[in-house]
């Protein structure tokens, strides 16, 4: 099993659109930390939205009960989800974050942290031996709307061989 991670929110809808469930974090990472503002941002997309039955299951996710106060610097460059996700990071002294936008990226590399992203999990479960079809995967989260780049679905696809 992995160290802690903090996530955003289109990994934890993308990974719900991928697989059905958030459970692919469950096995990978010995915690899960979901910052409220994300928590929000999922919700706000309404009941029935990607991603939010799965947030609501998840019993074994740790998610944060209050908004965390963001650098200026986070809160002038991010959306608040991202922001939120990256100073929880450097606030817990947790190196593994997990962003897929790539600004949200950008910036929590010159934050210091270690990145991954949706398909970044992915990767690693099937690695760790998680059954888990990658065009399958790709395709789900290209049915519910998640954007992928050609880049990123090469990338997917050329790590099976």
């Amino acid at each position: 099993m992995l160290k802690a991670i903090v996530t955003n929110t289109t990994p934890l809808i993308a990974l719900t659109a991928a697989t059905g469930s958030l459970d692919i974090l469950r096995v990978l990472y010995s915690r899960v930390i979901v910052p409220l503002e994300v928590q929000t941002e999922l919700r706000a997309a309404g009941a029935h939205a990607v991603g939010v039955q799965s947030l609501n299951e998840a019993t074994w996710l740790e998610r944060q009960t209050s908004e965390v106060v963001t650098s200026s610097y986070l809160a002038n460059t991010l959306d608040r989800g991202e922001a939120a996700t990256i100073q929880t990071a450097l606030n817990l002294n947790i190196s593994l974050v997990c962003i897929d936008e790539a600004v949200g990226r950008r910036v929590a590399r010159l934050s210091g942290l270690t990145l991954t992203g949706s398909i970044g999990v992915l990767l690693k479960a099937k690695q760790l031996g998680y059954d888990v079809s990658m065009p399958q995967a790709v395709a789900r989260m290209r049915e519910h709307g998640i954007w992928l780049s050609a880049e990123v679905v090469r990338f997917a696809l050329q790590e099976l061989h």
